[in-house]
């Protein structure tokens, strides 16, 4: 899938981003928040050590679609359609698979999957603090 900078990712640019992305610290981050743009600014700095030029957005986008990539494999699998399979599978499963289904909805960044009533109560209690 090319992203918006039109540029497609190379298999070590998509290796780099997932061994920033299995750092713990990096996944507890992405876990616990919903808007993650600094996220993705550190791990964009991280990238451009190895000498990839990419902006957060970039890797965000990349995140996105390797992570919902692997959650339609990974239920493909799990209802016994074994032929689905994709590049970085056993990469991502490290990453992804120890989380329960549970963990894996809440630390999913897109809201608009949950119900409205979830959302404003999150807000209030991260607003109470």
């Amino acid at each position: 899938v090319a992203n918006e900078g039109g540029k497609h990712w190379t298999v070590n640019e998509v290796r780099a981003l997932i061994c920033v992305w299995s750092d713990k610290t990096i996944q507890q981050q992405l876990e616990g928040t919903v808007r993650n743009k600094r996220i993705f600014e550190q791990v964009a700095a991280r990238l451009q050590k190895f000498g990839i030029d990419r902006d957060w957005k970039q890797c965000r986008t990349k995140y996105k679609n390797l992570k919902h990539e692997y959650k339609s494999v990974k239920s493909a699998q799990d209802s016994g359609i074994s032929s689905k399979s994709m590049k970085f599978f056993n990469e991502l499963d490290a990453i992804l698979g120890h989380s329960t289904m549970e963990q894996a909805s809440k630390s999913d960044n897109d809201e608009s999957e949950r119900p409205p009533e979830w959302t404003e109560a999150k807000s209030e209690k991260d607003s109470i603090g």
